[in-house]
């Protein structure tokens, strides 16, 4: 169990951790001189349960909340210390109000300097403190008194404790491994050491993990966990890392920086959350307002946007966060906004989306999502944003820090599919195959002489509208299931065929040879047709232009229609073009040499890729575009 220390300066907080544990959790020298806590001091003991608890030390003063709040993330239980003499001060208030904003539902209120009241103070200073706690969630927390002068009440405390720590629910340790550093010091002998509360998951001797958001690679070679030397940390313990890496050192690594596994790295500096503003905040919350944010150890600027109205005093809404620079965070961490001058408190809550878009980020859908977004159970959390929009998996798991097992979990309890790494409920799943049968069969019932829908144009009308990647991958899911048919980049449903009448197939039946032969990619123009067949150029190039309909040609200029074999062919030559230059870029006579005809008609072709985007075109450059190497296949 981690407890965390909070009160007003000078109200017997160290002295207290010192008379449960026997450590001076002060250990600067500046500390000791002046007499009160500056940094974070730490200190652990056997409290008599059999279980080692470990205390985080945070300074009282005003000035230093910041410091606080680095201690403040992780903690299982508060440790509220109030002075008999002097009674709730204003630190005590704003201690209070972060704690309540960071969600700790378990605690202690201790009256310290007992020895410094008579009963008649106790009662009053006891009446004090339930009136602070009131509609907080220390609400019911026990009042002790204590005095670490003549011992009085720390035997009932220590007795609280181990009930407590008895009571405390081991933390899980199934997901991926996460570690706020509030500590990064250098010892003689082992290098680099970082200590902090484990997050989430578990970390091992040996493991290979990434200092975030800075991305630096290192290995542990050395782990204390709860103050004792260990093989594995687990998620709940104060753990102190001994790194090794070829950047690692004392400088390098940062209090707010994140230890985590290599995957999870993924900094952002845009949150979507859910702001609670304190009721004694002077003014509403509104656009780009400025504050200073802090999650587990981590502080950086940042500015406030209201996804709706303004937040007023004592209420809570949506907002997106833009800081000043990138953190590593995780779906579900709790944060504190405090002012820009650290004066007071502003507010808190949980980070909801670490991928919010910077523009339209105000739509009926995008707080739909955020609202959906809220439960901390992932499974619950997927089933409700599985009602607004497709998930992209991968993402949801890595913000949430999730291994794929519990992604899985998650999905089957979702009662979801994936298309290529996309979540989707089974209702989005029925309401695409409904779309797409809706779609084709009004698309032929108008244009009963065309082959089919374009692919793009058809992903463009369907809701929900998923990635082309994705729309790719569900058209072949359905193509294989045999509810449609894909030619090329047109999609019909299967009963639906376009046919030549009796006399344009037997005029296409003469024109076709010449476009497979060995012209076949320089093959006659129209008008060579047309002298050729004795037709009117008209009539052949109405036929040519209904076989590119049915897919049987394209017509790659004015007057020059190339078979799709051939066309589908040209498209090989070109990959084989690419992936003979160094560095995938090559010209037009490259591609003409291969085909052997003139290079007038080598740009017309290589012009009409470029119009369909399967070539991309620098200059006298081209280079292939991956996305599009299907669209003749």
């Amino acid at each position: 169990m981690i407890v965390g220390t909070a009160g007003h300066i000078d109200h017997g907080k160290t002295a207290l951790v010192k008379a449960l544990t026997g450590t001076d959790a002060d250990r600067l020298a500046e500390e000791k001189a002046r007499g009160i806590t500056i940094d974070l001091g730490f200190a652990y003991a056997d409290l008599g349960g059999g279980g080692i608890t470990g205390f985080v030390d945070v300074p009282g003063h005003e000035r230093l909340i910041h410091t606080m709040l680095a201690g403040a993330g992780g903690i299982d239980l508060a440790l509220l210390v109030v002075a008999a003499d002097d009674g709730v001060m204003p630190q005590t208030s704003e201690h209070l109000a972060i704690l309540n904003l960071l969600g700790l539902s378990r605690g202690l209120v201790v009256l310290s300097k007992a020895d410094l009241a008579d009963s008649q103070r106790r009662a009053e200073v006891s009446a004090q403190v339930r009136r602070a706690l009131e509609g907080s969630r220390l609400a019911d927390a026990p009042i002790l008194p204590v005095s670490t002068v003549t011992g009085e009440g720390l035997d009932d405390l220590r007795a609280a404790l181990v009930e407590a720590e008895r009571a405390t629910a081991q933390r899980g340790a199934d997901g991926l491994f996460r570690l706020a550093v509030d500590r990064s010091f250098t010892l003689q002998g082992a290098g680099t050491v970082v200590t902090g509360t484990v997050l989430t998951g578990r970390v091992a001797l040996g493991d290979l993990v990434t200092v975030s958001p800075s991305g630096l690679p290192a290995r542990v070679r050395g782990i204390h966990a709860q103050n004792r030397a260990a093989t594995e940390g687990l998620a709940g313990q104060r753990c102190a890392l001994n790194l090794a890496g070829e950047a690692i050192a004392k400088n390098a690594i940062h209090r707010g920086d994140i230890v985590l596994t290599p995957q999870l790295h993924a900094p952002t500096a845009r949150i979507d959350a859910r702001l609670s503003v304190l009721s004694a905040e002077p003014r509403a919350i509104g656009t780009w307002f400025p504050a200073r944010l802090h999650s587990h150890a981590t502080e950086v600027g940042a500015r406030i946007v209201p996804l709706g109205d303004p937040i007023a005093p004592g209420k809570a809404g949506p907002v997106q966060i833009v800081l000043d620079r990138p953190i590593a965070a995780s779906i579900g961490d709790r944060f504190i906004l405090r002012d820009v001058s650290a004066s007071r408190t502003i507010g808190g809550g949980r980070f909801l989306d670490l991928r919010p878009p910077a523009r339209k980020r105000r739509t009926p859908e995008r707080l739909a999502l955020i609202e959906a977004a809220r439960p901390l159970d992932p499974a619950h959390a997927l089933t409700a944003m599985l009602q607004v929009a497709p998930v992209a998996l991968a993402g949801f798991a890595r913000d949430r820090s999730l291994t794929s097992e519990q992604a899985g979990l998650a999905l089957a309890e979702a009662g979801a599919a994936t298309v290529a790494g996309l979540a989707l409920s089974q209702v989005q799943l029925n309401q695409l195959q409904a779309g797409i049968a809706t779609h084709l069969s009004q698309f032929h019932d108008a244009n009963a002489d065309l082959p089919g829908l374009g692919r793009e144009r058809l992903r463009l009308s369907l809701t929900p509208r998923l990635p082309q990647e994705a729309f790719l991958a569900f058209l072949r899911k359905q193509v294989t299931a045999g509810s449609i048919v894909m030619d090329g980049a047109f999609l019909r449903l299967p009963g639906h065929e376009v046919r030549l009448t009796a006399d344009d197939e037997a005029l296409w039946d003469h024109i076709r040879p010449a476009l497979l032969g060995e012209l076949q990619f320089r093959p006659p123009r129209v008008r060579d047709f047309a002298v050729d067949l004795g037709q009117d150029e008209r009539e052949i190039r109405r036929l040519l232009k209904l076989t590119q309909k049915l897919g049987r040609t394209d017509q790659i200029a004015h007057d020059h229609f190339f078979a799709r074999e051939v066309t589908a062919r040209m498209v090989a030559i070109l990959q084989d073009v690419a992936a003979q230059s160094q560095d995938g870029w090559f010209t037009a006579p490259a591609f003409r040499d291969r085909v052997q005809n003139g290079r007038k008609v080598a740009i017309e072709i290589l012009d009409f890729f470029d119009r369909h985007g399967v070539t991309l075109r620098r200059g006298d450059l081209r280079r292939l575009n991956p996305h599009r190497l299907d669209l003749f296949g």
